[in-house]
């Protein structure tokens, strides 16, 4: 069994960690490297799309992740007790067309004692932007660590 800290009970620190390591992880667009965060039997609703297991996480990546190109993310902790942390998102990425797009989402997590995720639910918006309107790109530098997303 793998382990993840920080572990539950979460506090404000320890709950900025994992959301920073997340977004971290993400950013590599890595589906096995992410995968690892998760529970074997870990459950996902992303969307309208229902997910189960590690092999099933990353099945949906690398699909996800051949969709979307150039993709950058941004998450901001919202609220967290226990062993579950509230998060609010922000991704951009360019489609096989070249069209742009800005998600927008709220994620609801829960954490088994291990620090693994066992639990993700996804809601999303999209909103097509321009490539001029783009403000996400790559990774979050260290000196933009812990600043709020803005709205638009």
């Amino acid at each position: 069994m793998s382990a993840r800290p920080p572990f539950p009970p979460f506090d404000e620190q320890s709950a900025l960690i994992k959301v920073q390591a997340a977004e971290d992880a993400w950013n590599t667009c890595d589906p096995e490297r992410v995968s690892l965060a998760y529970t074997e039997d870990s459950v996902w609703r992303n969307r309208d799309q229902w997910v189960t297991g590690r092999a099933q996480i990353v099945e949906f990546l690398r699909a996800k992740w051949d969709r979307e190109q150039d993709y950058a993310l941004r998450k901001e902790l919202w609220g967290f007790r226990g062993n579950r942390i509230g998060v609010r998102f922000q991704y951009e990425c360019r489609d096989a067309e070249g069209r742009h797009w800005r998600s927008y989402g709220n994620e609801l997590w829960e954490f088994d004692e291990h620090g693994l995720m066992r639990r993700r639910e996804a809601s999303i918006n999209d909103v097509e932007i321009t490539a001029e309107q783009r403000r996400i790109h790559g990774p979050r530098p260290e000196s933009e660590r812990g600043l709020a997303l803005p709205i638009r």
